[in-house]
C-alpha cells in the first residue's frame, strides 16, 4: 500500500486529508496526518476574544473529529524530514515512510526573538492575540483598563492573516467607544511597511479609515527591542514609541522541523512553485498553507484556493502527469471595521483589490473594498462554514482563480 502523509493538521492539511481520503481508493492508499496535539484551533475567532465576542470553547475542536474515519492520525511532534529516504522521524522515534509527502505545518509566532519582548510586563503590559493564551490575557487585561496609550505593532513580515492587525484596531476602537471611554484612549499603529497595508490601493483606503477612526499609523517601524519596564517600543533606527498597553505581533517562522530537515529557507518556509506548490527541490514533496515561501497571504482562504490546485496536482502526479501550474495567489479577506460593518478585498499576485461586488457580479451580495453589514455577517458566518464545509474539503461556490467578473479598475 502507497502513503500520502501529511505534516500538519491545522486548516490546510485537514482540508487535504479529507479531500484525498474521499478521492483515492482505499486499498491503494493510505493517507496519515501528523500533528503534535488533538486541539484544532478555529484562528480568526481569536480576533475576537481580547473584545469578548466568542467563548474559547467556541474555537476549539478534537483534530481527529474534523477528519475522515480513513486518515490515520498520528498525535507525536515531527523531529525531521529524511526526503532522500522519503521518511518522517517522529520526536517518539517511530518513523513514516511516504510515497508523497504534503508539508502543511503552517507558521509559529516567535515572540522571543524580539529582544525584551517576553520579559519584563510581558502579558501584563504586553500581550499577543494570535494564540488562544495571549487573547485571553488580553481579554482580562482589557476588561478593568482604565485607559491610556494603546500600541499595536508588527514585528515583521510575514505574518498569518495580515489583515489581522487592522481589524484589531477598528474593533478597538469600537470596543472603547461602546463602553463610553474612547476620549481616554490613544490607538496608534507600529508597522514595518510603508502604510497600513501591503497592497497600495487599499492601504491607502484603510489608512484613510484609520485616521478617520482616530488611529495613528506609524509607517516604517521595524521593531528592535522592548524595554518593559519603561513601557518603550524601539525600532532599529533609533525610534522610540511609549505605551501603556502594547498588542505584539511578533515574528513569525516556519516549522522548526523543516529547518531541522535543511528543506526551509533562512525563515523556515517550505521553498515552493508559486503555480504548482510542488517543492522547488523535491518532486514528491509538496506544500499548502503557511508553511510555504509563496508571496501569498498566509490565510484561510488563500490555503483553501491552494487545496483545489494543490488536490488536483496530487492527482495529476498519483497518475504520472506534469501539474498544473494554476495556483495565481487568488487571496479573499472579510475585514471587520468595528460598528457593525466589515470591509472586503479580493486579489491575487498580480492583481490588487478591486471595487465591485462579490461573489455574484453586480449582485453581491458582498462589497468589496466598501465598507457593509453584510460583509461583517458574511464574515461571522464564516465560522460555521469554516467548520462544516471547509475542513471537510467540501466544494464552494468560489472559483479558485480571481475572476475580475463583477470588478472595476
Amino acid at each position: 500500500m502507497k502513503r500520502i502523509v501529511i505534516l500538519g493538521a491545522g486548516t490546510a492539511g485537514t482540508m487535504m486529508a479529507n479531500k484525498l481520503a474521499r478521492a483515492l481508493p482505499e486499498r491503494e492508499w493510505r493517507v496519515t496526518v501528523v500533528d503534535r496535539d488533538d486541539l484544532h484551533v478555529y484562528q480568526p475567532g481569536l480576533l475576537f476574544l481580547p473584545f469578548d465576542q466568542y467563548r474559547p470553547e467556541e474555537l476549539v475542536r478534537p483534530r481527529r473529529k474534523l477528519l475522515d474515519p480513513t486518515v490515520e492520525v498520528r498525535l507525536d511532534a515531527i523531529d525531521r524530514v529524511a526526503p532522500d529516504d522519503k521518511r518522517v522521524h517522529l520526536a517518539s522515534g517511530d518513523r513514516l515512510d511516504y510515497d508523497i509527502l504534503v508539508v502543511a505545518t503552517g507558521s509559529r509566532i516567535l515572540p522571543g526573538e524580539t529582544p525584551g519582548l517576553t520579559g519584563e510586563g510581558w502579558m501584563r503590559d504586553a500581550f499577543d492575540f494570535y494564540t488562544v493564551e495571549g487573547a485571553l490575557a488580553l481579554r482580562n487585561r482589557l476588561a478593568d483598563w482604565k485607559g491610556g496609550r494603546l500600541l499595536l505593532n508588527v514585528v515583521e513580515m510575514p505574518i498569518k492573516c495580515p489583515v489581522a492587525p487592522l481589524e484589531f484596531l477598528f474593533l478597538a476602537d469600537a470596543f472603547f467607544t461602546r463602553r463610553g471611554m474612547r476620549d481616554r484612549v490613544e490607538i496608534a499603529y507600529a508597522t514595518p511597511l510603508d502604510g497600513a497595508f501591503t497592497k497600495p490601493r487599499a492601504s491607502a483606503l484603510l489608512g484613510d479609515l484609520l485616521a478617520r477612526r482616530g488611529v495613528r499609523v506609524i509607517p516604517d517601524f521595524v521593531a528592535s527591542e522592548v524595554a518593559g519596564e519603561q513601557r518603550v517600543l524601539k525600532s532599529y533606527d533609533g525610534r522610540e514609541e511609549g505605551y501603556d498597553l502594547l498588542v505584539t505581533i511578533p515574528l513569525h517562522g516556519g516549522a522548526e522541523a523543516i529547518a531541522r530537515s535543511k528543506m526551509g529557507d533562512a525563515g523556515g518556509w517550505l521553498p515552493t512553485d508559486k503555480h504548482t506548490l510542488r517543492s522547488k527541490q523535491f518532486e514528491n514533496v509538496f506544500a499548502i498553507g503557511d508553511a510555504t515561501d509563496l508571496p501569498a497571504s498566509k490565510a484561510g482562504a488563500v490555503a483553501h484556493f491552494e487545496s483545489e490546485v494543490l488536490f488536483a496536482n496530487l492527482l495529476n502526479y498519483i497518475a504520472g502527469r506534469p501539474p498544473e501550474a494554476s495556483f495565481d495567489g487568488h487571496a479573499n479577506c472579510f475585514i471587520e471595521t468595528g460598528h457593525g460593518k466589515a470591509m472586503l478585498i479580493d486579489f491575487n499576485y498580480q492583481t490588487e483589490p478591486l471595487p465591485g461586488r462579490f461573489p455574484l457580479p453586480g449582485v453581491g451580495p458582498f462589497a468589496l473594498l466598501q465598507e457593509s453589514a453584510a460583509n461583517h455577517w458574511g464574515k461571522l458566518a464564516f465560522k460555521w462554514v469554516y467548520w462544516n464545509v471547509l475542513l471537510a474539503g467540501k466544494e464552494l461556490p468560489l472559483d479558485h482563480r480571481m475572476l475580475m467578473a463583477g470588478k472595476w479598475a
